[in-house]
């Protein structure tokens, strides 16, 4: 059978490539660009090209095995038939999986926003933890972390902080972390042994290039300011924060943590630039039918996506769900597990959508 997402990849595929033997193409600022993409979805092209022409294969033997006299000719053709529908079953089965994990983004690098919602400073001190949490997997996994916008808690954590994730695949393993998470534990706050329920967003946004998102720099308004640290401390002497915002869209982004104004100035473009990326996939999606809602949300429990609860030592993923009873070790880096089964939950259900058409 064939396989209309991939059919649509083909005609792109032959359209990149048509484009890249264009003169006018090749001197023109967009040809990086193509020929990025060209390369990116090769892999799957010529793979889904292979299928294709076993397909032909295989209908070409069952003609031959009608039309075929002798008898020991039409033995050997459906003995090989046999054997081109067992590599078709296998070449599918690949195919739909590869399909499923694929994505442009996938193995970008990307940018995680955490913002308390639900909680007021016990959601801010979770932040905190979550943060912790996630940087001891990611240096474990040899990726760099690095901080580019803060703003501290009363009592400790973040009301908010934004950092990127750079890494062979970040985006892909990490962007099922978007949600909102869901705490429920006795907070250092609580003087009577309370158990609260508190909850934090967080927002994972591919990396996006500059040959993806175009930013004139007449579209900016760039503001700077003067750092504050936890309490709202100063901690610089001279205006090196920066935020920007990009005119047409209002999309907004900020950078404090660096001393100096020209690499707040760097990260904060990476930031806008990604959630420009994001929201321009999200008009894309809307106008297939696929509208989905923000990754941020409002932080109300009701949009949880999955629950940490401490009393129990448990974290649960609503989606997949999935329950495991390591909360502890989760919590001091230990996401493997938790992220490898709600990567394959999304995957099996990519996988079912396919088939399904």
């Amino acid at each position: 059978m064939l396989i209309p997402s991939l059919e649509d990849l083909l005609r792109r595929f032959y359209g990149l490539a048509s484009q890249m033997e264009d003169p006018n193409v090749i001197t023109s600022p967009d040809y990086a660009r193509i020929v990025k993409e060209h390369g990116q979805i090769k892999g799957q092209a010529e793979e889904y090209l292979s299928y294709k022409k076993l397909l032909e294969s295989i209908e070409e033997t069952k003609e031959l095995i009608q039309m075929e006299d002798d008898a020991e000719m039409r033995d050997m053709a459906r003995d090989e038939l046999k054997e081109m529908q067992t590599r078709q079953e296998t070449l599918f089965n690949a195919i739909i999986e590869n399909l499923a994990v694929s994505d442009a983004d996938a193995a970008k690098n990307c940018i995680i926003e955490m913002r308390a919602g639900t909680g007021g400073d016990e959601a801010a001190l979770f932040v905190g933890d979550m943060f912790k949490a996630l940087k001891y997997w990611i240096e474990k996994r040899g990726w760099k972390l690095d901080v580019m916008n803060t703003s501290y808690g009363e009592m400790g954590g973040f009301k908010d902080v934004t950092f990127m994730v750079t890494g062979q695949d970040a985006f892909k393993f990490l962007q099922f972390e978007s949600g909102t998470h869901r705490v429920q534990r006795v907070p250092a706050t609580e003087t009577q042994g309370r158990i609260h329920t508190s909850a934090i967003t967080i927002a994972v946004l591919p990396e996006a290039e500059e040959v993806e998102i175009d930013i004139q720099p007449a579209d900016l308004k760039i503001d700077v300011f003067r750092a504050s640290g936890p309490g709202g401390q100063s901690v610089n002497t001279t205006d090196s924060a920066v935020r920007i915002t990009h005119i047409p869209t209002g999309v907004v982004a900020t950078c404090q943590d660096e001393k100096s104004q020209i690499k707040n100035k760097d990260k904060a473009l990476k930031v806008l630039r990604s959630r420009i990326y994001e929201a321009k996939k999200a008009e894309e999606a809307a106008a297939r039918g696929e509208a989905r809602k923000s990754q941020i949300g409002s932080g109300d429990r009701s949009e949880k996506i999955r629950t940490y609860n401490y009393p129990q030592g448990r974290v649960t993923d609503h989606r997949a769900n999935v329950t495991l009873y390591n909360l502890t070790d989760l919590m001091s880096g230990d996401f493997d597990e938790l992220i490898s089964k709600v990567f394959a939950y999304f995957r099996d259900k990519k996988m079912e959508e396919i088939q399904n058409g």
